[in-house]
Parts: structure tokens; C-alpha cells; sequence
């Protein structure tokens, strides 16, 4: 492959699912400035990952939905066959419906195969797939993005089975780790309240109530994700954790309970 610079991850090859926008177009593009080449994918947003992949150094889109069982080939295969290893999966992609928490006449059977598919047994099949070729060169990586409900249950309106989802996949993070090491590190990054194109136009008030529930006082923002990310898909003695990147987020839950009952 040719790669760019003498980055990080120079020499390297990535595949970042779910990056045409937001925090994996943030980790795409950081990973090709430090020298990776790197697979743009996405569900539906073809010609949004294509101008992704177009604006990198050394890149190359796959559109593919992760609730597919093929899906895990193809963005495999694309790697190798542009250049011939993988090195780093970040398993990205994911779907969070709304829906508040007492509804549950509207949890339809389509709706939790929907969700976990995407957002734990895709992820699963990804390493399944990427296993022989992250261990072929040593030092291969996965960072799950999870998120910071998959670590303490919150009273918003993601559907449940999301919550769900991204629980299994921090639990999922710890197996593999145990079952990849020491050939392949395997970490996740669990997100909370950072500031996508998915908020609405009219954020005001979602910025005001991420403010209220987080240390720092702010959202955060794909870019400050993609650090974190980079991070532990080169933090070469750190394996099996799950690092929050919410703000204090969950810290602040706790403290909060805690001045409560402390009373």
C-alpha cells in the first residue's frame, strides 16, 4: 500500500464502519492523517461515504449494511484486496431509535432483531471475519464504540433494546480480549452526549440538557471521539477496557445519586 506521512498508523490498514458522517467520518479521517489507509463504509449514505473515502489520502467506500450477514466479507475483502492486510476494525456503525421506555407494546420483535443486529451481532461477525488477518502481522486492534448507556441505564428516549445492545458489546470487548490477546487488542469507547449531524437543527435544547448532566459542562464533539479512538487502536499495553468519553456523564449520574441518599 502507499501510505502517507509517518503517522501513527503509517503502513496500516482500517475499516471504520458507519463513517460517511459524524464520529466515524471524524476516526476515518483521523486515521488517514496518520497514515492508515482506510475503508469508508455505510448503510445507505453512499454518495456521502464516497465523498469520504474521495477526500482521503489512501481510501476506498463500501456500502454495506452491518445487519446483513455478508456485510463482514465485503468490507474484509475490500481491505485485502486493496492491500492485502488489516490491522484495525472499529466497529462504529450503529442505530438508536427513539422511543421512550414505557412503551413497550411498540418493542416489536423487528425492532430488537433490528437493533441487535446492527448493533452487537454485527460488530460480532466483523471480528469473526477479521480475526486471522488482525492477528497475521501482530498488533491488531478493535475499538467498539459503544455508548455511555451501555454502561449505566439513563431515563432518555432510546428504545431499550439499544441500552441492551451496547451493554452486550462492552461485555462482547472484554471476551474478545481474552479470546484475541496477545496477537489482537480489543477495546470500546463508550460515547455520551457528542454533538452530530444526527442532533436536530434546532439543538438548543439538547445542548442545554447534555450540559446539565455532564462535569465538563458541554457536548462533546466527533473530533475529541476520533482522539480517543486513535488512542486505543495504538495504546499498544491497554486491552479489554472500556473507556468512557462522555464528559463525566456517568460519573456526574453517580455523584448526583450519591449527595441524594447522602442527605
Amino acid at each position: 500500500m502507499s501510505a502517507v506521512g509517518t503517522g501513527r498508523l503509517t503502513g496500516k490498514v482500517a475499516i471504520v464502519t458507519g463513517s460517511s458522517s459524524g464520529m466515524g467520518e471524524a476516526i476515518a479521517r483521523r486515521f488517514a492523517a496518520e497514515g492508515a489507509g482506510v475503508v469508508v463504509n455505510s448503510a445507505r449514505s453512499a454518495r456521502a461515504g464516497e465523498r469520504v473515502a474521495g477526500e482521503l489520502s489512501d481510501a476506498v467506500y463500501v456500502q454495506a449494511d452491518l445487519a446483513d450477514a455478508g456485510a463482514a466479507d465485503a468490507l474484509v475483502s475490500a481491505a485485502l484486496d486493496r492491500w492485502g492486510r488489516l490491522d484495525v476494525v472499529v466497529n462504529n456503525a450503529g442505530i438508536s431509535p427513539r422511543l421512550p421506555h414505557p412503551h413497550l407494546s411498540e418493542l416489536t420483535d423487528d425492532l430488537w432483531e433490528l437493533v441487535l443486529g446492527v448493533n452487537l451481532i454485527g460488530p460480532w461477525r466483523l471480528i469473526r471475519a477479521a480475526e486471522p488477518h488482525l492477528r497475521a502481522h501482530g498488533g491488531g486492534a478493535v475499538v467498539n464504540i459503544t455508548s455511555a448507556a451501555g454502561i449505566r441505564a439513563t431515563e432518555n428516549n432510546t428504545a431499550i433494546p439499544y441500552h441492551l445492545s451496547k451493554s452486550g458489546l462492552n461485555h462482547l470487548t472484554v471476551l474478545m480480549a481474552n479470546v484475541l490477546g496477545p496477537q489482537v487488542r480489543v477495546n470500546a469507547l463508550a460515547p455520551g452526549g457528542i454533538e452530530t449531524p444526527m442532533w436536530p437543527k434546532d439543538s438548543a435544547a439538547l445542548r442545554a440538557s447534555v450540559s446539565a448532566r455532564t462535569i465538563l459542562a458541554r457536548p462533546g464533539l466527533p473530533d475529541e471521539v476520533a482522539d480517543v479512538c486513535l488512542f486505543l487502536a495504538t495504546a499498544t499495553y491497554v486491552t479489554g477496557q472500556v473507556l468512557a468519553v462522555d464528559g463525566g456523564l456517568t460519573v456526574k449520574v453517580l455523584r448526583d445519586v450519591t449527595a441524594r441518599t447522602a442527605v
